[in-house]
């Protein structure tokens, strides 16, 4: 245990004095960003956006005093001519901005904040100015908050409620600190060899917050059951360790097999956010499995006590009497249950079919920002399309490029072409009819992509964000292919089953069918979507489904290992299929009721964040564990192993293991057994 503490401490200070900055840049190799860099010095900075609305007239005159501060501030190389939108009729206000650009590829969010603060100063006798653009969206909306202490009091709550026991809370509460502090603190150094994007420590320690106290609560959970049933607290602990251990050791696997999945994608950033998710779990892996029994020797007999909560006095019984009567019910109906369950699954995916993706901009900010209102002052006076300006750039004459953009149906405006100093480059910049969140321009990308001559690039943010949507959808199939057939390979060697390695695979992509369903109907559909904090209808971030996906992979695995351990178990010892099944839901289903409570929780909490693609990971991966701990694990498994009888163990290993298997069951198998 000091060793645990010596090493968090010396990983965190080499966090705060080393660690890796985060790189939010998803543009991947681009070589008309490449182009902007050789030749466009001052243009290939960060830029942002000051937009003034006045109810008089704007002119250079009125507004030079409002841009003295930001003239002169750190990293700006220029601010642009003050641009006036066109004529509005007169009950309308008068609409200009600036452009305001850096020298740096990234504003610091301090630098941002003054900036912000001199733009309100400057909001005054009948003139508002609202300062936009990402440095402002990070600054105003900052991956985090309150989430993860919310997260943590939430799960303490839970446990709590579960064992009754203070002592029994704290376990895999601190386990799971501890486990979480390390691997934030390893990713920050790993940053310097994998970049990773601002938002990879928020969703690594979203992920580790859940696994890492459910594996410990898995662990307790059997201590705790191997001191009821009169075995010396160091027996238990080894035998705790020996079962349930190994199963931690097996689920924590597949979870780092699905965010190691990312892989699949080739694309920079995405790597270190799987490398970054997957050292977090692997530390919670190895803090449950080596600090933990280390706190529990130091237990003693004391969590045998019993419990102080009425309810939890009288829980346990109760809750193996219902879980068993609820297994015969499924038992005897097999088809229905099975078929309700696939229906209701099914029916919440169905809005999937209609999702639509996309990277947010400022119109999907919290009202009340001033990125917000900036960008609603230049959609009223420049139009929606000014959001998303798509820069085109290549050899010095690009006059027969212009002309085609200009002309091209879906170009609201063109500026004029601006040649390089050095005389071999050119660039312009084309301007949308339509928002960045719309798919029309998506598709206008692609067009012009297609139009352009060679060696003409079509660049920027927007262009970036079309080509990374291109890119996730022709690589998808084999990210789900690799991480399916990785998992399936993994439980057929734990479970020495074909039929349940498949089985766990389609349920698993039930449930992520599932999340991806609610999903689009909060987000995209607007169903309850003020209550989760979504300012308006939205599409789905890009990156969204991909996460879900390799994250629910390997956390849907979790309740499958729990759950099949102690059903295998009791199949090897009795070679009878519905009471393996039935003690098998019996056994199991208090504590996968409380480590799912525990993880959707967690996941909700992270609603609360300001950003909105964090807020929608949390919303999909709450949905998807309460489905996949309900729906899936309490009726479709049992329902479709009912089913399959004899059929769910085919292997010809455990054949010719026969007899002998099955009277070594616990030492054969060294998977969780929970009473």
């Amino acid at each position: 245990m000091i060793g645990w503490i010596a090493a968090v401490a010396c990983l965190i200070t080499l966090w705060m004095r080393f660690g890796a900055a985060a790189d939010n840049t998803f543009t991947g190799s681009d070589p008309g960003q490449a182009n902007l860099n050789q030749h466009f010095a001052r243009q290939s900075g960060d830029t942002l956006t000051l937009a003034i609305r006045s109810a008089a007239p704007i002119s250079e005159e009125r507004v030079a005093a409002a841009l003295g501060p930001f003239r002169t501030a750190p990293d700006v190389t220029g601010v642009s001519h003050l641009h006036v939108a066109p004529a509005a009729p007169h009950d309308a206000p008068h609409i200009a901005y600036v452009t305001i650009q850096f020298d740096v590829t990234t504003v610091p969010t301090g630098e941002a904040e003054t900036l912000m603060h001199d733009a309100a100063k400057a909001s005054r006798n009948g003139i508002a100015c609202y300062l936009g653009g990402d440095a402002v969206d990070l600054a105003e909306t900052p991956y985090g908050g309150p989430s993860n202490g919310i997260g943590v009091g939430a799960a303490a709550v839970v446990l709590l409620i579960a064992f009754g026991s203070l002592l029994a809370m704290g376990l895999p509460i601190a386990t799971a600190l501890m486990g979480i502090g390390s691997g934030l603190s390893l990713i920050a150094l790993l940053g310097h060899i994998f970049p990773a994007p601002s938002f990879s420590a928020i969703v690594a320690a979203m992920i580790g917050l859940g696994v890492g106290v459910d594996y410990a609560l898995f662990i307790v959970t059997r201590f705790r059951a191997e001191l009821h049933e009169g075995t010396a607290p160091r027996d238990a602990v080894v035998t705790a360790m020996r079962t349930a251990g190994k199963s931690v050791l097996v689920a924590g696997t597949t979870v780092c097999i699905g965010m190691l999945g990312l892989l699949v994608l080739r694309q920079p950033l995405l790597n270190g956010v799987a490398i970054a998710a997957a050292a977090t779990v692997a530390m919670t892996v190895l803090a449950s499995l080596t600090l933990l029994p280390a706190l529990l020797g130091f237990t003693g007999s004391r969590l045998a006590r019993p419990p102080r909560l009425r309810m939890h006095r009288r829980g346990r019984s109760t809750t193996v009497s219902s879980a068993e009567k609820w297994a015969s019910v499924i038992q005897r109906h097999p088809v229905a249950a099975a078929s309700l369950a696939t229906g209701l699954i099914l029916l919440l995916a169905a809005p999937a079919l209609a999702m639509k993706l996309s990277m947010p901009d400022e119109s999907a900010q919290a009202r009340g920002t001033m990125g917000y209102a900036s960008y609603a002052t230049m959609a009223q006076g420049f139009g929606p399309g000014f959001d998303a300006p798509l820069i085109v750039t290549g050899p010095a004459d690009l006059d027969a490029a212009h002309a085609l953009v200009a002309r091209t149906h879906g170009i609201a405006a063109v500026t004029p072409v601006e040649e390089s100093t050095d005389g071999k480059a050119a660039m312009f910049i084309a301007y949308p009819a339509t928002g960045e969140q719309d798919p029309a321009t998506s598709a206008l990308v692609s067009t012009l992509r297609g139009k352009l001559p060679s060696g003409t690039y079509l660049t920027g943010p927007n262009a970036a964000n079309a080509t990374f949507a291109q890119l996730i959808g022709q690589r998808m199939p084999w990210l789900l292919g690799i991480v399916i057939a990785l998992s399936m390979a993994l439980l057929t060697c734990v479970f020495r089953s074909v039929a349940i390695a498949v089985k766990a695979a389609v349920m698993n992509v039930l449930s992520v069918g599932a999340a991806y369903g609610v999903l689009t109907a909060v987000v995209q559909w607007g169903w309850a979507g003020k209550l989760f904090g979504f300012p308006e209808k939205m599409p789905v971030t890009t990156w969204v489904p991909v996460f879900l996906f390799v994250i629910l992979f390997g956390l849907s695995m979790d309740y499958e290992v729990f759950l099949l351990s102690r059903v295998r178990e009791s199949w090897l010892a009795t070679g009878d299929n519905s009471l393996a099944v039935r003690r098998g839901l019996a056994s199991t289903a208090r504590v996968i009721s409380a480590a799912a409570a525990i993880m959707v929780v967690v996941f909700l909490s992270f609603v609360l964040t300001p950003d909105v693609s964090v807020k929608q990971i949390g919303l999909g991966l709450a949905v998807a564990v309460l489905i996949d701990a309900t729906a899936v694990r309490l009726v479709l498994v049992p329902a479709v192993m009912e089913l399959l009888g004899r059929a769910n163990w085919w292997l010809p290993s455990l054949r010719r293991a026969g007899a002998t298997a099955r009277s070594s069951a616990a030492r054969d198998t060294g998977l969780i057994r929970m009473d």
